[in-house]
């Protein structure tokens, strides 16, 4: 069982940054893949990024993000986070923080990021 909570949502002006945080209840040195999806109201839910870690660390970008966010892992805190840079209104959603851990996967409950034109 892996409990994660994100943190770091907000209100920003387009073309700001936010740092999300998502803290795991266990060492994410050990879970394989963890990562971030979004879900804007009336839409589906969107993959936005995650970062493999299999003995070599591989990160994996959205086209709509590429360039813009970057995910980051921090063993020590057990937290991941999400640098969200040149943010557009396009971005406003609910950000969820995931990970699959011996092949079963958790979701964190979601930080609000809303972005004003």
């Amino acid at each position: 069982q892996v409990q994660l909570v994100e943190s770091g949502g907000g209100l920003v002006q387009a073309g700001g940054s936010l740092r999300l945080s998502c803290a795991a209840s266990k060492s994410i040195f050990s879970i394989n893949v963890m990562g971030w999806y979004r879900q804007a109201p009336g839409k589906q839910r969107e993959w936005v990024t995650s970062s493999t870690n299999d003995g070599r660390t591989n990160n994996l970008y959205s086209d709509s993000v590429k360039g813009r966010f970057t995910i980051s892992r921090d063993n020590a805190k057990n937290t991941v986070y999400l640098q969200m840079d040149s943010l557009k209104p396009e971005d406003t959603a609910l950000y969820y923080c995931y990970a699959v851990d011996l092949g079963a996967s958790y979701w964190g409950q979601g930080t609000q990021v809303t972005v004003s034109s």
